[in-house]
């Protein structure tokens, strides 16, 4: 699109805020705020009026802690009096409890009440249902029965988030939507998560969250992880890998595992440390190698205590071995070492706890080397959750063979945030959610749904792809595509209002498009050709988005100025400076080379602009944002990398004089013509269907294939699924086509990753899209984050033509063909 287009079309939103503020809700659906009332509708909060919450006093402390955080959110919606009561001797207008835990839920139960079927031995589930007369005194409730005390604890918070208090209330500064009259509808909901471990890893936390931590709370404490368990629970999430660089949470403040398991939070350790016990623990007690060949006795007695520490809780084991700091265990793959330290790790399990170990849930995470083990066949026993992982870079690389069931089941370990080649990236959020959604839909179409983690780095500024991870973790099946492409507004929605939802939604998916392109870390002065206009037209792109950003930033209520900086306009105004800052070293080194010495020096001005720009915006979110609450939570180094590590501190790039040009490399031959992967006619068959993701990448669209366990197609070509499109060449001779996918991998362990393409009436040519792969073309794939296979089709006359892409591999996703010289 036209960058100016763009632009338009972006500010022309804004003015549909008045619009978005008339529509009320339709109060549709059972369980659901509304502002008016309704038929059959419980009166939750009321000028003048107290509302009590009722929760047994002997019920689960994370249950009350729930209830206590209900009733703060209620107080900050409605802004009149709340109460938590233990019975309802003075009233209730809400009242929750967890089965077999509170005397009135199990009384309501037993005298029918409440509709609890199904609800006994649910995972995690919940009831929510508006009751007439459910005791004496009390003419209607809402009643929330947990099946289990994070069942009830998840019901709490949902009317918290129906209400209007967002998850991210303390951590993105988002005040509750005020609401002094509220209501919520007849009926009966009844939920409970698809994916049974739904959680995070902070991970990569230094400067950043750590920094932020020492100076916030002394240190990443009891105290920090209090507001990260919270999180977690209002997001309904269950799972946390703590920070382990250099940190033990159970060692460096004894008070936050208790509290973990007080909350409801478990709490395991990440994929290269086993049993329950940090990396850093090892060091701090001296316990020699890192090598159980050698070691084993102090191994086995250092993994002992992790599980004696961990007692009877119900957090989940990781077992297995990597090598000290996260580096592989030993050259090449040592099976039977492996498997013997499974054997034992397992043996103390058993004996620590006195139960079969099959009875404490263990995982084993295939990262990195340690797939190789299971590529070349080492199994471990069905009750442990198989947790297979990305690449570091949002592209799945193995999943459980079509239709195998394990008691244990597989999961997925997903990246947010790396350190590792190519390079970093910490700095901000770059995640497309599109790509994320495809990712994460194909896992669980291939049954890998026992546990969804995925690496967050400092936790901020990921709060978008972080809530919707965990929101499609609860139920992959309703974040179908439809669902997915809503998100941007639902979400928006829910941190800003209907009235402005819409056009933050889409100012928060442009930015995800745009970002998607390359990651800011990877960024220079030659990442696009200059001369050839492609910078031009990137920094027009950003330029408009950051225009339509700051024109709405005037119209935002100045209770939620805070979240709007921290959520939206400083990851854009970030990323345009950075661009622009590029753009004026690309301009400054061109003009030098061009014995331009005026646009030398105005470049070079600009340039030093803009670096320091990008300290001033950092210190806006640090010290200008919610009254200082942030120190050090930019800290992250972005500028002046010269290899796949951070620099210590950002450089300002190097500009180039006249006398001492520093030439721009030539720019690659470009497309003559580039054909929108949703520019085709999509055509279906044998079961697999065609599905047009929107802006998917920066460019436009992209075509997935649905569903992507279907069987290859080893053979492609008559019925088989296929897209159509035109194309017209000029004149006769050999056609070279380039055939741009995403950089997605083979998950079913061929090493193959194909599409085919023909022309016209023309045998399809089959192209392997990981055809020779080492670590440099991997690498170019996920800089560019796209895969490339280019065929030259011979004798094509002049005139207008069909290409077809017929699928082979459904897991491959088109995002366009570009017509070569």
């Amino acid at each position: 699109m036209n960058p100016l287009l763009l632009s338009a079309a972006l500010v022309a939103l804004i003015p549909g805020a008045a619009a978005a503020a008339a529509t009320r809700p339709t109060c549709a659906g059972p369980v659901v705020a509304c502002e008016r009332s309704v038929a059959g509708a419980l009166s939750l909060l009321a000028p003048g009026r107290v509302a009590t919450v009722v929760v047994d006093p002997g019920d689960e402390p994370g249950v009350r802690r729930a209830a206590t955080d209900l009733v703060a959110d209620l107080k900050a919606v409605g802004g009149g009096d709340v109460r938590l009561a233990g019975d309802a001797a003075g009233g209730a207008t809400v009242i929750a409890g967890t089965l077999g835990h509170s005397a009135v839920v199990d009384a309501l139960v037993k005298a029918g009440r409440i509709d609890v079927t199904g609800l006994a031995g649910q995972w995690e589930g919940y009831v929510e249902q508006v009751v007439d007369n459910p005791m004496p005194g009390v003419a209607r409730a809402l009643v929330i029965v947990g099946a289990d005390r994070r069942g009830t604890i998840y019901g709490l918070y949902d009317i918290s988030a129906k209400a209007g208090v967002s998850p991210w209330t303390w951590w993105a500064d988002v005040p509750a939507q005020r609401h002094p009259t509220l209501y919520l509808t007849a009926g009966r909901v009844a939920d409970h998560p698809v994916v049974k471990y739904r959680g995070i890893f902070i991970n990569d936390e230094e400067p950043a969250f750590g920094g932020w931590a020492r100076k916030s709370f002394g240190g990443i404490n009891h105290r920090a992880y209090e507001r990260v368990f919270n999180l977690l629970l209002r997001s309904k999430a269950n799972f946390l890998w703590p920070a382990m660089w250099g940190k033990s949470l159970w060692q460096d403040d004894p008070a936050t595992a208790p509290l973990a398991q007080e909350m409801g939070v478990l709490l395991g350790t990440s994929h290269h440390e086993p049993m329950q016990r940090a990396q850093i623990e090892w060091k701090r007690q001296g316990g020699g190698a890192w090598d159980y060949t050698k070691n084993a006795d102090e191994l086995r007695k250092f993994w002992r205590f992790g599980i004696e520490r961990r007692g009877r809780a119900e957090d989940p084991v990781t077992i297995g071995m990597r090598g000290d700091g996260d580096e592989p265990m030993t050259e090449g793959t040592a099976t039977e070492l492996l498997e013997r330290i499974v054997t034992d790790q397992r043996r103390i399990i058993a004996d620590v706890t006195g139960r079969p170990a099959a009875q404490t849930p263990q995982v084993w995470a295939l990262y990195k080397e340690v797939q190789d083990y299971y590529d070349k066949g080492m199994r471990v026993p069905d009750d442990v959750t198989l947790l297979f992982a990305d690449d570091n870079w949002g592209n799945i690389r193995r999943l459980p063979p079509i239709g195998e069931t394990r008691v244990g089941g597989s999961g997925v370990y997903y990246h947010f945030d790396y350190v590792g080649g190519p390079r970093n990236y910490k700095w901000l959020d770059t995640n497309a959610i599109p790509r994320v959604w495809q990712q994460m839909t194909m896992a669980h179409q291939y049954g890998a749904d026992r546990l969804w983690i995925v690496n967050v780095g400092d936790l901020k500024p990921m709060e978008y792809p972080t809530s919707f991870f965990l929101d499609m973790a609860w139920n992959p099946d309703r974040m179908d595509l439809s669902a997915m492409q809503a998100y941007p507004v639902r979400w928006a929605t829910q941190q800003f209002g209907a009235a402005q939802g819409p056009q933050i939604g889409e100012l928060i998916r442009r930015y995800g498009q745009l970002a998607s392109r390359r990651k800011p870390e990877l960024i220079d002065a030659t990442s696009y050709d200059y001369r050839g206009g492609e910078w031009a037209r990137v920094l027009a792109e950003w330029n408009a988005l950051d225009k339509a950003a700051r024109k709405l930033e005037t119209r935002i209520p100045a209770d939620r100025r805070d979240a709007y900086y921290e959520l939206v306009l400083h990851r854009i105004e970030a990323m345009t400076n950075l661009h622009r800052l590029y753009q004026a070293v690309a301009a400054n080194r061109a003009a030098a080379s061009a014995g331009d010495a005026a646009t030398v020096e105005k470049m070079a001005a600009a340039a030093r602009g803009f670096f320091a720009r990008d300290a001033a915006i950092r210190r806006r979110y640090e010290v200008e944002t919610a009254g200082g609450k942030w120190p050090e939570m930019m800290a992250q180094t972005h500028i002046g990398y010269t290899g796949w590590q951070q620099p210590d501190s950002d450089a300002m790039p190097a500009l180039a004089t006249v006398a001492a040009p520093l030439p721009l490399p030539p720019a690659p031959p470009r497309a003559v013509q580039r054909i929108a992967a949703d520019q085709g006619r999509a055509v279906d068959g044998g079961g697999i269907r065609w599905q047009r993701v929107a802006n998917f990448t920066a460019e436009g669209a992209a075509m997935i294939a649905t569903p992507t366990t279907a069987p290859t197609i080893e053979r492609p070509g008559g019925a088989s699924p296929h897209l159509v499109y035109d194309l017209a060449t000029e004149r006769a001779g050999p056609l070279k086509l380039a055939i741009v996918a995403a950089p997605g991998l083979d998950v079913r362990g061929g090493g193959r990753h194909r599409i085919a393409v023909s022309v016209d009436d023309g045998t399809p040519v089959i192209l392997n899209l990981m055809a020779g792969e080492t670590p440099a073309t991997w690498d170019r794939s996920v800089i560019e984050n796209r895969r490339v296979a280019t065929t030259t089709l011979p004798d094509v006359a002049a005139g207008r033509h069909r290409v077809t892409l017929w699928l082979v591999d459904p897991e491959v996703v088109v995002e366009g063909i570009e017509v070569l010289p």
